[in-house]
């Protein structure tokens, strides 16, 4: 099969390229040329900027187009103008489970309600406008490719070359060791899915011809307590110890999300994190254990809007000083390593 990739040269387009390679698939990336092109000899690179010139996609064609990296509905008009008619093949677009309006129920299915997203298209990519760009995405490439498009809603994306190094913070943090501050209530609901295996599955549903939306992410119920064990039974060393510090008094410490990656801090979030994903099990989506993936992340550099150790020490001393009942001191404000 030959397969064209979006942004193929970045954690999910790279794992995908990679699997697809390994399983003799003809694969060509395009990118900006500036990060993973050496990790990827044996595929053909298109050197493009999506939002600038897509001349490069003429006069070429393939069995199907995989998009990890639309942002915006005008990218993928864009991308259908620039190919000609019918060269795309099957296109798969990488959305997200942001689409979702807030789920009446755990357990929801890829026909629950979207968000509105009938007004104008937003400009810039925000925490606010993320949902609403996606559901448009998702339309205008229904539009573009048909109705046998591929509609991949993964949760959190974890594992290696993850950019974003949100689930990676709790790894580093718990093989440091001592004691951890975590964010709100261990039963807190979250979803995640290893790259690798969401990788391995998207190529999947392009060989089997499928259609239609899926959901990519770990079977509810899952917990952030229960991502938070799993991690610690992989890399913390004896010892370690998790506690778990309310969510108002994180607030009134001036504490960002940001701060603690992950932390599921509103009741939307944690609703869309319940997702049922039978229909990708079903379609062959393999889920390895969260500890597995723990396992091989590599170290990095602290992001620099996370705690830092200092702060998090404050923050566990005013947090059992209230504990015991005492009128706890307010946490040191350190800048600019989240809290202030």
């Amino acid at each position: 099969m030959r397969i064209l990739i979006m942004g193929g040269t970045r954690f999910v387009g790279l794992h995908l390229a990679e699997a697809a390679l390994a399983a003799g698939h003809d694969v060509t990336v395009l990118h900006r040329g500036r990060s993973g092109a050496h990790r990827l000899p044996r595929a053909t690179h298109l050197v493009a900027d999506r939002d600038a010139d897509l001349s490069v996609l003429r006069g070429r064609s393939w069995d199907a187009t995989v998009d990890v990296s639309a942002y915006y509905p005008r990218q993928i008009r864009d991308l259908a103008a620039a190919l000609d008619p019918g060269a795309a093949g099957r296109f798969l677009l990488v959305s997200s489970m942001a689409v979702y309006d807030t789920p009446a129920a755990p357990g929801f299915a890829e026909d629950s309600p979207l968000r509105p997203a009938d007004g104008p298209e937003p400009d810039t990519v925000t925490g606010e406008t993320y949902g609403v760009l996606k559901v448009q995405c998702e339309r205008a490439a229904r539009q573009a490719f048909g109705p046998r498009t591929l509609l991949v809603r993964p949760t959190y994306v974890i594992g290696p070359e993850d950019y974003t190094h949100r689930f990676d913070y709790w790894v580093q943090r718990l093989a440091r060791g001592g004691e951890v501050l975590a964010p709100g209530r261990p039963d807190a609901p979250i979803q995640v899915v290893d790259a690798r295996d969401l990788a391995a599955w998207m190529l999947t549903l392009l060989e089997r011809n499928a259609s239609g939306a899926h959901h990519a992410a770990t079977p509810p119920p899952f917990t952030f307590g229960g991502l938070l064990d799993a991690v610690a039974s992989a890399v913390a060393p004896a010892g370690t110890t998790v506690t778990w510090v309310a969510e108002e008094f994180l607030r009134a410490a001036g504490v960002a999300d940001r701060a603690l990656p992950l932390w599921p801090t509103s009741p939307e979030l944690r609703a869309t994190n319940t997702a049922d994903p039978a229909a990708a099990l079903a379609t062959g989506l393999t889920l390895r254990p969260v500890a597995d993936t723990a396992r091989d992340i590599p170290p990095f550099e602290p992001l620099p809007e996370t705690l830092t150790p200092d702060q998090e020490a404050d923050l566990l001393t005013a947090w059992h000083r209230r504990q015991r009942g005492r009128r706890p001191a307010p946490p040191r404000t350190l800048s600019p390593r989240g809290v202030g």
